[in-house]
């Protein structure tokens, strides 16, 4: 089956090498000449483990292209997968669907043949009625379904989340889209993925809901931690103690700075707007969305009060390790190390950091944070070193070098990688989440 991915960016070009890994015949789409031109050359736009390798296989067999060319792109393909961004709007946090429009108006006027129109990309409840309206406006007289089918893949582990996926989510309104849907899932089907097919809107709120969830899940665990701290309880043992109740489940229970990336943040405020527009207000997601911002700027609160307080720190130095919002990763979206180096600089610090990938993203972000090569060069004459992203990188650190190279043996450990006792015994002042 020959399948067209328009939109190459993190979701489009994992599902459309994915695809092509599959036996299909892909066809990656973009605008951005360059960055086509960078998949010609075998250079990827972001950094996902296992990627560069997927595309050049896939590339090499024949069975993964990219184009410009979208109604080139298109000809001939049973399913178009729109993968197109949905930033949060400036001026009302609704999801920005211009993309998504553009694309079902260019496809409209641009198809061959019938086909299946897929939204990849997470979209508002109602979205897939209006590529609908737009298709059939467009002049189209080919026979179109309107699918949705939301990813659920997680930066960093996405090739096997998509291989391996807990679930296949469609929404199809006629039998046409289901039955082409089912033949390009077909692959999975014979490894039984849980498959699950609903009506369009049931699958574009299923994805924003899902979301909103695990960003709660989140969110109270973090609440939980700062209670431990008040109380004496250690916050790993209560999300152990909870998360062996099955109906609670142990993922997402890691007490840390806050929820940053592309999903989250822009996910929970979408569904925020659209209960709003619906006159179906969501409380609990509105408050998690509230103090998740605050924790972030609360954490760097948090560095500084290891520098010895608001007045000790001013012309102090703080090292930061980890600048993405989750490790193995290049993604730098809602970071919270954004909101911590921020803080952190309002106060007169510092700042030196490092981070295996992030850093020439981060580098406009934090424009007055010095980016070092490696973790030891940020330590350097630091103060108090803050490990702000859990990069396996830093789970092994050198302790006796970097209390050589500190100027104070402090540690600010906001993932608790390590042991509380463990780094008292070697000397330094440590302070963690939610640990006594």
């Amino acid at each position: 089956m020959k399948i067209a991915m328009v939109g190459s960016g993190y979701v489009g070009l994992v599902s459309g090498a994915c695809f092509a890994d599959f036996g299909h015949d892909v066809v990656c789409i973009d605008k951005d000449q360059s960055k086509i031109d960078r998949l010609h050359d075998g250079i990827m736009p972001i950094y996902e483990p296992g990627l560069d390798a997927l595309v050049d296989a896939n590339v090499k067999a024949g069975r993964l292209s990219f184009t410009t060319d979208l109604a080139e792109g298109i000809k001939g393909a049973s399913a178009i997968f729109i993968a197109v961004g949905t930033p949060s709007r400036r001026g009302d946090g609704h999801a920005d669907l211009s993309f998504v429009y553009a694309v079902a108006r260019e496809v409209g006027e641009s198809l061959s043949g019938d086909a299946v129109v897929v939204t990849k990309s997470t979209v508002p409840v109602g979205t897939g009625d209006e590529v609908e309206r737009i298709i059939a406006e467009s002049g189209c007289t080919h026979r179109v379904s309107v699918v949705s089918n939301p990813e659920f893949l997680r930066e960093g582990a996405a090739i096997g989340d998509f291989k391996r996926p807990d679930r296949i989510v469609i929404g199809a309104e006629d039998d046409f889209g289901k039955e082409v849907m089912r033949e390009v899932y077909r692959p999975l089907f014979l490894n039984e993925a849980p498959t699950l097919f609903t009506g369009r809107r049931s699958s574009e709120l299923i994805k924003y809901a899902a979301n909103a969830f695990l960003a709660t899940k989140i969110t109270f665990i973090n609440e939980m931690a700062d209670l431990c701290e008040k109380v004496g309880a250690n916050v790993q043992d209560v999300s152990r103690g909870i998360g062996m109740d099955n109906r609670i489940g142990p993922k997402f229970l890691h007490a840390g700075p806050g929820y940053g990336g592309s999903c989250f943040p822009k996910d929970t405020l979408a569904l925020l707007k659209t209960a709003e527009d619906y006159d179906s207000p969501v409380r609990i997601v509105e408050a998690v969305a509230k103090v998740n911002e605050s924790r972030k700027r609360a954490m760097g609160r948090k560095v500084i009060e290891a520098l010895g307080g608001i007045d000790a720190a001013r012309g102090k130095k703080a090292a930061l390790l980890g600048l993405t919002f989750k490790p193995n990763t290049d993604d730098m979206r809602d970071s919270p190390a954004i909101a911590v180096a921020q803080a952190l600089t309002d106060a007169g610090v510092n700042v030196a950091a490092y981070d295996p990938e992030g850093m020439e993203l981060a580098k406009p972000l934090m424009p007055k944070v010095v980016m070092c090569d490696d973790p030891y060069t940020a330590i350097e004459g630091a103060d108090a070193v803050a490990i702000v992203t859990e990069w396996d990188a830093f789970r092994a650190l050198d302790l006796d070098r970097v209390k050589e190279l500190a100027n104070a043996p402090v540690i600010v450990d906001l993932r608790n990688i390590y042991r509380p006792d463990d780094m008292r015994t070697k000397g330094f002042t440590y302070t963690s989440i939610g640990r006594p």
